[in-house]
């Protein structure tokens, strides 16, 4: 079994489409995830905003693949910070669950981080909801450490 990444073509938009409306419904329901699947992420239908990074220059996409078969992406951009800096951002990360745990993920955040640095970022972001153990514990073996936490309150409406 061969694990690796590729990039992204334009080609791949009905997979990546599918990937990314996988990802937001695994989190939804998740604590955290109402106001994130409607604030973070990309809206549906998603095609238009993964369409939209294939033209950005400080955007990129990348394919997960076990020999050659795509079973998950990852996307990643740049910000420009006050100081001109850059800083990395994992805006997208997701592998099917029955490759997970098999370097897929792993695999594709090694290749942000080089992409990143070849960018000359600073440093890359990524966020994981609150409670997901597993995806606080995934990114922390890569030296992620939390350095935000956002607290909300949600409202009763009448």
């Amino acid at each position: 079994m061969m694990e690796g990444t590729r990039l992204a073509t334009i080609a791949d938009l009905p997979i990546l489409e599918g990937f990314a409306a996988l990802a937001v419904a695994e989190q939804a329901e998740n604590r955290g995830g109402w106001v994130w699947s409607r604030r973070e992420t990309r809206n549906p239908p998603f095609r238009a905003s993964l369409e939209s990074s294939f033209h950005n220059p400080d955007e990129e996409i990348w394919v997960g693949q076990i020999d050659e078969v795509p079973v998950g992406y990852a996307a990643a951009g740049v910000t420009l910070l006050r100081t001109g800096e850059l800083l990395g951002t994992i805006s997208d990360i997701w592998v099917e669950p029955e490759a997970r745990e098999v370097g897929v993920g792993e695999a594709l955040v090694e290749t942000v981080i080089t992409w990143c640095t070849t960018r000359k970022c600073v440093g890359i972001d990524s966020m994981a909801l609150p409670g997901n153990r597993a995806t606080k514990n995934f990114f922390e073996t890569f030296g992620f450490k939390a350095r935000l936490l956002t607290v909300h309150r949600t409202l009763e409406l009448d």
